[in-house]
């Protein structure tokens, strides 16, 4: 069933990230967050908001200082996994925990953050390219899809052999004995 939300373009997709000084959030005992830039409580959905908009900030403990950054970041990805159009399915969540505390643990990491800049590249030269036949403001993943199946099978080609190709990498790793026994990619008999 399509989700009445409509989806923000990413900011990386409109431009890059604002310069000029780190917003600096503040997170309270109460676990409310306070922006030292207006002098006022914000929700996580400012925060995404402010993810969107390419704005650069940090999550502080009001008490501490520690750098919340992350564990706020997980909290929206959280909200917008269990809000009815997640991005990953049960086997992909299941393959990154079996990650963590392995020595790949590292390079998976890197990989994803690197793959996930090759497609919020693509995205945009996608974006730039379609200008006049969809207002990039308006993409709802349903129209994002109709785009990609029915205007670009090409792109699917070119993201099916960079799947493949990957793969085969980790699968020559492997058969090296670089990494015996990497989770997500078994070695072939």
């Amino acid at each position: 069933m399509p989700s009445s939300r409509r989806p923000q373009v990413p900011a990386a997709v409109e431009g890059a990230p604002k310069d000029g000084p780190v917003r600096t959030l503040k997170k309270y005992p109460n676990r409310r967050l306070y922006d030292t830039q207006t002098s006022s409580y914000i929700t996580l959905a400012d925060v995404k908001q402010m993810v969107l908009g390419g704005e650069t900030f940090e999550v502080r403990d009001a008490k501490t200082g520690e750098d919340l950054t992350r564990s706020i970041l997980l909290q929206i990805i959280l909200e917008e996994e269990s809000g009815g159009v997640p991005m990953f399915t049960t086997q992909a969540l299941e393959q990154i925990i079996r990650f963590y505390g392995h020595a790949m643990q590292g390079v998976m990491g890197t990989m994803i953050e690197k793959n996930l800049q090759a497609f919020t590249e693509l995205q945009a030269q996608f974006l730039n390219q379609s200008k006049g036949l969809y207002d990039p403001k308006h993409l709802s993943p349903e129209v994002w899809t109709q785009f990609m199946t029915g205007q670009a099978p090409a792109l699917q080609d070119i993201m099916g052999s960079y799947v493949e190709q990957s793969r085969s990498i980790f699968e020559q790793m492997q058969k090296a004995a670089l990494f015996p026994g990497m989770p997500g990619f078994p070695p072939k008999r």
